[in-house]
Formats: C-alpha cells, sequence, structure tokens
C-alpha cells in the first residue's frame, strides 16, 4: 500500500511535467503548420514582387526619362508620352487595334455562344466536338500565326488548294494586302480563341436551372423566346468574364502578329505591342518603349480593376441589411 501511495504520487507530480510539455509540442506543431504555408509561397511571392510589379515600376520610371539603352536617364516628364502619341505608327496602331479587338471580341462571343448552344443539346459525339473546338487554345500563338501564315500565303494554302480543284479564279491575298491583312490576323485569334469561349458559355448553360425552362415550355413559351428571356440574360456574369479576357488578350496581342504577318505589309497590322517591341527593342529607344508599355498597362487596368472589383466586393444579402 505504501509503495503504490508513493507511486501515485510520483505520477501526479508528473502529470502537469507531461501536459505541459505535450502542450508546448501542440504549440511548436500549430506554429509550424500556419508557417509553412507562407514559407512555400514566398519565393512565389518574392519572384512576383520583383519580376512583375518591380519591372512594371521601373517601366514607368524609364517612361519619364530620355533613355536610350542604358546611357543616360535625363529626366524627361511627360516627353515620352507626347512623342507617342504624335508618332504616326502609334495612331496607325491604335487604330489597328479598335478593329481588331472589336471584330475579335465579337466575333469570339458570337460564335462561342452559338456552339455551346449546339453542344448543350446533349448531341451525340458531344466530347469529341468539344475537345476539338478547345484544341486550338492548346496552341502557342506562334503555332496559330505560323500556320494560318502557310494556309493563307497566296502561293500556298487555301489559294492553292482551289487551284488544284480547278478554280484558278480563286486569288485571296488579304495577307499580303495593306487593307485587308488585319483581318486575316483577326480570322487566326478567333479560330484559337471561340472554342475557349464555348466552355465557359456551357458551363454557364449548364449551370441554369432547368425548372425555369421546363416552367416556360409547359406556358408554352417556345425555344427562341426562352434564350431570349431566361437563358441568355442568366449567362450575364459569363458574357462580362469573356468580355474582359478576349479585351486583355486583344491589348497584348503580339506573337501571334508577328508570326502571322510581322506587324506587315509596312505597318498596316500594327498593335501596340508590336509597336513597343519595336521602340524598345530595335531602336533602342528604352524611354519610348516604356511609355507606350505603361499606356497598354493603363488600358488593361482599365478593364481589370473594375471587374475584380466588383468580383471582390461582398455580396449583399437578399433581405436587405
Amino acid at each position: 500500500m505504501l509503495l503504490h501511495s508513493r507511486a501515485t504520487s510520483v505520477d501526479s507530480a508528473k502529470s502537469p511535467a507531461r501536459a505541459e510539455e505535450a502542450g508546448k509540442k501542440r504549440s511548436a506543431r500549430n506554429a509550424f503548420e500556419a508557417l509553412l504555408p507562407k514559407l512555400v509561397l514566398s519565393p512565389t511571392l518574392i519572384i512576383t514582387l520583383v519580376f512583375v510589379y518591380g519591372f512594371i515600376v521601373w517601366t514607368s520610371v524609364l517612361s519619364f526619362t530620355r533613355s536610350r539603352g542604358f546611357a543616360t536617364f535625363k529626366w524627361a516628364g511627360f516627353f515620352q508620352y507626347a512623342r507617342v502619341w504624335e508618332h504616326p505608327r502609334w495612331h496607325v496602331a491604335v487604330e489597328n487595334l479598335g478593329i481588331y479587338a472589336s471584330l475579335y471580341v465579337v466575333l469570339c462571343l458570337a460564335i462561342g455562344l452559338a456552339l455551346a448552344i449546339l453542344l448543350d443539346q446533349r448531341i451525340r459525339a458531344e466530347g469529341y466536338l468539344r475537345a476539338i473546338f478547345l484544341y486550338p487554345m492548346a496552341l502557342s500563338f506562334i503555332v496559330t500565326g505560323t500556320a494560318w501564315k502557310w494556309i493563307l500565303n497566296p502561293g500556298l494554302g487555301l489559294t492553292k488548294l482551289f487551284h488544284d480543284w480547278g478554280w484558278t479564279s480563286f486569288q485571296f491575298d488579304w495577307i499580303i494586302s495593306d487593307d485587308m491583312a488585319i483581318y486575316t490576323v483577326v480570322i487566326a485569334a478567333v479560330w484559337q480563341a471561340s472554342g475557349f469561349v464555348m466552355a465557359m458559355f456551357l458551363a454557364g448553360l449548364r449551370g441554369i436551372d432547368q425548372e425555369q425552362i421546363k416552367a416556360a415550355s409547359i406556358d408554352g413559351a417556345r425555344m427562341p423566346s426562352i434564350y431570349r428571356r431566361i437563358i441568355i440574360p442568366q449567362l450575364r456574369p459569363v458574357f462580362i468574364s469573356a468580355l474582359v479576357i478576349l479585351v486583355h488578350l486583344a491589348v497584348k496581342s503580339y506573337e501571334l502578329v508577328i508570326a502571322l504577318t510581322g506587324a506587315g505589309p509596312g505597318y498596316s497590322t500594327e498593335l501596340p505591342s508590336t509597336f513597343m517591341y519595336s521602340f524598345t527593342f530595335t531602336r533602342n529607344e528604352l524611354g519610348m518603349g516604356a511609355a507606350s508599355a505603361v499606356m497598354m498597362l493603363c488600358t488593361v487596368a482599365a478593364i481589370m480593376v473594375p471587374y475584380l472589383y466588383s468580383e471582390m466586393r461582398p455580396r449583399r444579402s437578399g433581405g436587405g441589411h
């Protein structure tokens, strides 16, 4: 009995120490688990801060200088921005961007919505068709531009194909035409992106409550009316998301234009991105190239910031509180 009581007293004396030690281990483990995500993400965060936002700041600083190469950094205020706006090539680039972006966005939305509605009919081989329509988006813009350059080449591609079929009067020479070359860029860009827009719309269509559609059908509404009054209005968030993505892609388009037309013939397919690259890396006018890059950044920010604000803003509950 005496030994048992002594053992019990020793165990009871050790219990607080063991509990304290277990608590310390638990606290250390919790602290490590809380720190681990920060340790894992910190390299990516540092790289992003330096090579994205750091270079944005550096480009903005360069845009206010008379930099030619890395030799001179004389402060110039808004001189480079004035030069950009007065340059005739910039006006051509902005005009081409207006044509290209407008047609690109409208055609991608129209074709994407039409393909999504087609696939939403639960047709046979839907999986294969969806993969075929999505495949172009898996290609790089360089590959797309090179392929379409061959297809649209007056001596090869479509023209040669139709000539081999005996249609010798067919001559598709848009790619070498000053007035029509920009439309070849639109064709290639729409071919690549319309499948991606289709996938966005198809996801939106599959998320619509089918009970509303059934109720409208029972009430005698025809399918065109159902799409116009019920389905398409509910796709508004998808329309906005697709619009933002497409405009963003259009503003920064570079690889496709260079691979397809080389910004030519002449400067007929010049875009702000090719203008920026030419003056920065070909003419070595860093200040002017940086000014055009900042103007492109402001254009993209004017589109993205309101969209991100609307998406991140907390939604109010339906109770009106």
